[in-house]
């Protein structure tokens, strides 16, 4: 059986994905911890309650912020 891939970039580091896989997949196989990032999704800041229904297609362009609480 032949997969497919599509080469995304993730804070600027190519990563070649499964032509399924949507975002929500991939930031939990990176894992990030959902409750706690900003993803910008090719140029546009994405509500988290979208993650699943996003399919990444080949060249798709991913920036991940943690966000750190402190004090």
């Amino acid at each position: 059986m032949n997969i497919l891939y599509n080469t995304i970039f993730v804070n600027g580091e190519a990563f070649n994905c499964s032509r399924t896989m949507s975002l929500y997949d991939l930031l939990i196989y990176l894992g990030f911890q959902i409750g706690s990032i900003v993803v910008e999704y090719n140029k546009e800041i994405i509500n988290s309650n979208q993650f699943s229904n996003i399919v990444l297609v080949d060249r798709d362009r991913l920036e991940v912020i943690t966000i750190v609480g402190g004090g």
